[in-house]
């Protein structure tokens, strides 16, 4: 597709519950937008697809699994997909709960086009307790030609390990490593009690960690995007905290319409803008007939807005806060 002026938007550009999105530029010329099961006019979608050419109208293209994977038939706990293209085929990672009582696992899925079906693999790539894992990203380094996943939340680190070549499983022999801790201090309103959402990029050489924090979801949201960097995709990180000595590292936090904004992605646009993609809660409209009321049953649509990288750090714009007017577009 040809570059074109920018368009104008108005948050939210996808207004229905699309918690968590993954957005990928197609081979084909169009965005992808990957979103957390939900329940839509009535119908589960265990993973929602959208598309763009614009990276504002947004297209529902409906059910992206439609095969549950069979380790996890029975559940509706399908979360946070990732999907990354190697040559010509779609991989996605993502959360699900088991049919045994176990906590949450890593699995793996395949396609041959971005608007899927995609295939499970068969077997979970790692289950553990509780929701520790959960939210994998997938990143290519340049630097080394290796495959990372990133992951965590549970109240834990967030971590990174080798995937082997096939994107199938872990390089036999390599360990976790852990990147950024929590920090447990007894505030209701402290950000790092619980991380999770990792988004990486690699930025004039530095290695941004994007990741969220505290509660995204119910009557007690609050939840925020913070950053970390370094020079190597497997750490160590520093946080904005940690490097400024400021109280915390938020970029992201909500405002008087825009309630608990996080689990970001980010995609670069034609003029090699770089946009934040995320979810936030609609104070106007804060909730739905969702699949069960885990989560208090919040309706999470999408929003984007712009990222700018001022002394070494990415700032949201315009204020640190999701966008309420019309705001100059993507170039696409």
């Amino acid at each position: 597709m040809p570059e074109t002026a920018p368009t104008s938007y108005q948050n939210p550009v996808l207004n229905e519950d699309f918690p968590d999105p993954t957005i990928l530029r197609a081979a084909d010329g169009f965005y992808y937008a990957y979103g957390t099961q939900t329940k839509y006019r009535g119908t589960i979608l265990n993973l929602q697809i959208a598309r763009s050419s614009d990276l504002v109208q947004w297209e529902l293209l409906g059910e992206g699994l439609p095969e549950k994977p069979k380790w996890a038939a029975t559940t509706q706990r399908i979360w946070a997909p990732d999907v990354s293209e190697h040559n010509g085929r779609y991989y996605l990672y993502y959360s699900a709960q088991p049919d045994i009582n176990l906590g949450l696992c890593l699995a793996v899925a395949t396609a041959d086009s971005p608007a899927g079906p995609f295939v499970d693999t068969g077997e979970p790539l790692q289950c553990g307790e509780g929701f520790l894992n959960i939210d994998p990203m997938a990143f290519d380094d340049p630097a080394t030609g290796k495959r990372l996943l990133y992951w965590g939340s549970g109240f834990g680190p967030l971590k990174v390990r080798e995937l082997a070549p096939d994107g199938m499983s872990f390089v036999p022999g390599t360990e976790a490593i852990e990147l950024v801790q929590t920090i447990q201090e007894d505030d209701p309103n402290n950000y790092d009690r619980l991380i999770e959402g990792s988004w990486v990029v690699l930025r004039d050489g530095w290695y941004y960690l994007f990741y969220s924090g505290n509660n995204c979801c119910g009557d007690d949201a609050h939840y925020g995007v913070m950053v970390a960097r370094s020079r190597t995709a497997m750490g160590p990180f520093e946080t904005l905290a940690q490097a400024t000595g400021q109280a915390h590292s938020i970029i992201l936090e909500g405002n008087e319409k825009w309630r608990a904004p996080g689990h970001n992605s980010i995609i670069t646009d034609a003029a090699g803008q770089d946009w934040i993609a995320y979810h936030a809660i609609d104070t106007a409209q804060p909730t739905f007939d969702a699949i069960n009321d885990e989560q208090g049953y919040s309706r999470r649509v999408m929003l984007l807005d712009r990222v700018v990288y001022e002394n070494g750090w990415p700032k949201v714009l315009p204020n640190g806060t999701p966008s309420v007017e019309k705001m100059t577009g993507p170039v696409y």
